[in-house]
């Protein structure tokens, strides 16, 4: 292939989610061209952001062929998935479009980096889904990345293996060639804890407990939360996790430790994140009704982790804390969303 012909470009996949919209608007600010892929269209707000954006799956092999023979990929941030409760519900689906679509990307990478000879970038979200520590949680340790690596989820088992796809992709992957091969796939992932943002509804997470409660409030609406006013997991602003995507995009490989990092900015129950809500909406109606299988699930991921190697490696440091992430992002934005 003629790669004079071919422009290059950022790959986003998963375009139009929670993470899609930080991330598109943090890369224009940098000038980068960038190659939007939803299965939906993608948002009108961001089509004057990207440099093209197609509607589509990531399963449809010729869709991506199609891409890639108009556009040097030179990094991709895989952000399509199903989440963690849509994927118990739909297992095998949940399967094939985080784990078989992760593959294929990480094939797409490759071969991208054959033909340029320099390695492509390969930045994917992993999640606290990935530990399980059912009856063990209240007796921890904030959590490396090593422990309890034995998720309950299909969501969670998905994102480890892939994981570990991405370890062989960086590591080992076709070193038994007879010919050398030049490039390669930069794989880096980062654990994510739960995510709030300002600018896009909760779609379907379990950890989505806590912006859910939120955006009910702005809209004075009644909220049943679904878990225990106890249950604590790591929580961080979005902002905080699109600058954290683009910190380890920019780290040079070499400083890097480790291929998958956790990250984190504060932990807290859902008690706190109600004492929050009603300090800045006094009229919220908030009741704590638990969702037998989605408490089971946050029971299984940890209260804390270990985010030591991010902060040492790539410089990793939040911005926000809870009360600093209501005040200063979540409810200004959420209530002039839904102001008169």
């Amino acid at each position: 292939m003629d790669n004079r012909a071919r422009r290059p470009a950022i790959l986003i996949t998963g375009a139009n989610g929670e993470m899609g919209h930080g991330l598109i608007h943090a890369l224009s600010q940098r000038n980068a061209d960038v190659v939007a892929v939803d299965l939906h269209p993608l948002d009108e707000s961001l089509q004057p952001l990207v440099r093209a954006h197609q509607a589509g799956d990531i399963l449809d092999t010729q869709l991506m062929q199609r891409l890639v023979s108009k556009y040097e990929v030179t990094t991709i941030f895989h952000l399509a998935a199903l989440l963690s409760t849509r994927s118990e519900f739909s297992p095998e689906i949940a399967h094939r479009v985080n784990v078989t679509g992760t593959l294929e990307l990480l094939r797409l990478a490759h071969q991208q980096s054959t033909w340029s000879g320099v390695r492509t970038k390969f930045i994917f979200p992993s999640s606290i889904a990935a530990y399980g520590v059912a009856g063990k949680k209240d007796r921890l340790h904030p959590l490396k990345e090593h422990e309890y690596t034995e998720p309950t989820t299909m969501y969670g088992c998905n994102k480890v293996y892939c994981e570990h796809l991405g370890r062989y992709f960086a590591q080992y992957y076709q070193q038994l060639a007879a010919q050398p091969i030049k490039g390669g796939v930069d794989f880096r992932g980062i654990r994510f804890p739960g995510l709030i943002s300002a600018d896009t509804v909760p779609s379907g997470g379990t950890s989505d407990y806590g912006p859910e409660m939120i955006h009910a409030a702005a809209q004075g609406t009644p909220y049943a939360c679904f878990v225990r006013p106890d249950t604590t997991i790591p929580f961080m602003a979005m902002p905080d996790g699109v600058k954290a995507l683009l910190d380890l995009y920019s780290a040079p490989e070499e400083a890097l430790t480790q291929r998958v990092y956790n990250i984190n900015a504060f932990s807290c129950s859902a008690q706190d994140f109600y004492d929050e809500v009603q300090k800045h909406f006094p009229q919220a109606q908030v009741s704590f009704d638990p969702h037998l299988k989605r408490q089971a699930i946050v029971d299984s991921w940890p209260a804390e982790v270990n985010d030591g190697p991010a902060r040492r490696d790539w410089g990793f440091s939040p911005t926000y804390t809870l009360a600093s992430a209501f005040r200063d992002y979540l409810v200004p934005q959420i209530s002039a969303r839904y102001a008169p």
